[in-house]
């Protein structure tokens, strides 16, 4: 058996280049955000279990890792309850705090234990760290990043378009063509299962149709039928479905079929949008999608869901929607929020695949200076020190080891130049530059190499 270590399963390590080309994506990300008037926070990667599970639900016992408390709190273990099986009751005994899901939640509770600070609408963008204990697949890890921007404290319809705005720019900035948003709202959701009969069982209406991507429609539909026995209904539903349609015809079709006189204020809302999308030919392709479910159950207005046409495999690369009552959990009530996450790893994947990081990115190693003992090292200190003042990003190698070894070290690590330094150049009051690309050396004199160096 190896003895070789490994990280834990859906975890990575990044190396050096992999962290300059996420950070090229995160940069784009939060220039977006900004653009717009967004400010940064974070938050703690640990929040107390009653916060996190105030808006999971049911996925909370699936997807939250939990922290074990630690110490003489160990002996407060519910020992009963993990004898008749009630889990959940047992790791409450034993622990009061978890790794945050996402970054939703956290957001809902800061605003509420910070509402006396800031001024609302409060825009806010968040990159950082989430943890998820679902099983590891392709594109799909147990620790990733997410990039999200929400804004709370407004119910207006121009916070809707927003979304989409900056969806769209940031995609189109990382030059990813055939990148779809799909759109759809949960009050639609929910007047098409009051319309079918449904309406008691709306959270299972969604968690069916949201596998619609996992296992297909033909599949989620036959477990409609057997799950519902309203095949008439379930028939037509698929078919609109299926058979896709613009935005104007998914509102026509709502209107003849889902929706009544009480349902204005939802059809003026979807009437607006859709003419402030189609009248701005910078967006993303939008399609108004009646399968769209998004199965957390904190969202009550739009949901979103971006992916890209070429890649679906990979799944969503980007989501979000509005919210009406997350932070009424947490005392603060009568403040709408809506915020979009994108997938940084999945974008990572997409950019890795088709060769889109531009060539420009690499490890960022500049200049090396060569050991010849620290004699020498110490004569050039000065000349090290004015080349980092002015943004040089200098290796002194830390060992007199043989040249062709300092060498080496230089090609394996992409260094553009290297600094020589020894007896020689002493003597002579001089610097050698190699410039590891093309091989060439230049001479400086000691008194003005900096000065000199720099003009190139």
């Amino acid at each position: 058996m190896s003895n070789k270590p490994t990280n834990p399963k859906g975890t990575r390590d990044f190396n050096p280049l992999t962290l300059q080309r996420r950070r090229y994506i995160i940069n784009i990300i939060r220039s977006v955000f900004l653009s717009y008037g967004y400010n940064e926070i974070e938050t703690p990667s640990i929040e107390n279990r009653s916060t996190l599970y105030q808006k999971y639900g049911s996925d909370g016992d699936k997807f939250i890792f939990n922290i074990i408390n630690s110490g003489e709190k160990i002996r407060k273990a519910d020992i009963s309850s993990f004898n008749n099986k009630k889990f959940n009751d047992f790791i409450s005994s034993i622990s009061e705090k978890g790794l945050r899901f996402d970054l939703t939640v956290p957001l809902a509770r800061y605003v509420s234990q910070h509402q006396n600070e800031i001024s609302f609408p409060f825009k806010r963008f968040q990159i950082q760290n989430v943890w998820r204990a679902d099983r590891p697949q392709k594109g799909r890890f147990q620790e990733f990043t997410q990039c999200d921007a929400d804004v709370v404290g407004s119910n207006s319809i121009l916070l809707e378009y927003e979304m989409l705005q900056l969806f769209s720019d940031v995609f189109k900035k990382l030059k990813l063509d055939n990148v779809r948003v799909r759109i759809n709202h949960r009050k639609v959701l929910n007047a098409i299962a009051k319309k079918i009969g449904i309406k008691d069982n709306f959270h299972e209406f969604i968690i069916l149709l949201d596998k619609i991507d996992k296992i297909g429609i033909e599949n989620v539909k036959n477990e409609f039928k057997s799950k519902f026995q309203i095949n008439n209904e379930i028939d037509k539903l698929f078919e609109l479905i299926i058979n896709k349609s613009s935005a104007n015809n998914y509102l026509e079709v709502l209107k003849n079929d889902y929706l009544s006189e009480n349902d204005k204020d939802l059809i003026n809302e979807l009437e607006l949008l859709i003419d402030m999308t189609e009248k701005n030919k910078d967006l993303l392709e939008i399609d108004y999608d009646l399968s769209l479910a998004r199965g957390l159950e904190y969202y009550t207005g739009l949901i979103y869901e971006v992916s890209m046409d070429s890649m679906s495999e990979i799944g969503s690369i980007g989501a979000g929607g509005r919210y009406k009552d997350l932070t009424e959990a947490f005392n603060l009530k009568d403040n709408s929020g809506i915020g979009i996450s994108f997938g940084l790893e999945r974008i990572y994947l997409i950019l890795e695949k088709n060769g889109l990081f531009p060539k420009n990115i690499t490890i960022g190693n500049d200049i090396m200076v060569i050991n010849f003992g620290n004699k020498y090292i110490s004569n050039i200190a000065k000349n090290i020190n004015q080349l980092r003042l002015a943004g040089r990003k200098i290796f002194v190698y830390p060992d007199n080891i043989k040249l062709s070894k300092q060498f080496t070290y230089s090609d394996k690590n992409d260094f553009k130049y290297v600094i020589i330094y020894g007896e020689s150049e002493n003597e002579k009051n001089i610097v050698k530059v190699r410039n590891m690309f093309s091989g060439k050396e230049e001479i400086f004199e000691i008194e003005n190499f900096t000065k000199s160096f720099l003009k190139k």
